[in-house]
């Protein structure tokens, strides 16, 4: 008798997504994930392929629906000093907001890149490189517009916002206050002034 899925695939990775989000993939465990999808064992290896294809679909998840949709409105700001501006900003109010800690999923899995697979970390490395283009195009564009000093290099100056970007998240999981964090926030915004 063939394999019928009786829940949903989308709220089930979803709510694993939760989970390794908050616990990384070496300390999230089958039984973490059964209890919060309400999942049993052999329905997520059917529906997903195991942990590890569950922990890659999860991942890409939080890719799409965070990273690239925050970096497609921030984009489509006219202003490239205020997307830039804003993207800081928003970095420090969601990282304060954080109560539960768990930083960025996509950052988490950067320091955690020596456990994970050549497919993990493709995704990590693409995330990365598209958050530092976006930093690079946008810097460029204030340029070409007169909005941004010239003599800037849009590609150093981006590789320097990607890592205060990830050190505001990372820092912000509990060993920096939030003035702290604006702080860092602040530096990154000085880099185009």
């Amino acid at each position: 008798m063939p394999w019928e899925k009786k829940f949903d695939e989308n709220t089930a990775l979803e709510k694993a997504m939760q989970v390794f989000w908050s616990k990384g993939f070496d300390s999230a465990s089958m039984a973490n994930l059964i209890a919060e999808t309400g999942v049993n064992r052999g329905s997520l290896y059917n529906a997903y392929g195991g942990k590890r294809a569950l922990f890659v679909k999860a991942l890409l998840k939080y890719d799409q629906e965070n990273r690239k949709a925050t970096l497609a409105q921030l984009e489509a700001l006219d202003d490239p000093r205020s997307a830039i501006y804003n993207f800081f900003d928003n970095t420090v109010a969601n990282t304060v907001a954080d109560t539960e800690r768990k930083g960025c999923f996509l950052f988490n899995t950067v320091l955690d890149s020596g456990s994970h697979g050549e497919d993990v970390n493709t995704i990590v490395a693409n995330g990365l490189r598209e958050i530092e283009g976006f930093f690079r195009r946008t810097i460029e564009v204030g340029q070409m517009r007169g909005d941004i000093r010239k003599d800037i290099d849009p590609q150093s100056k981006a590789k320097a916002m990607l890592a205060l970007a990830l050190s505001i998240r990372v820092l912000g999981r509990g060993a920096y206050t939030e003035t702290a964090l604006r702080t860092i926030a602040a530096e990154a915004k000085q880099l185009i002034d």
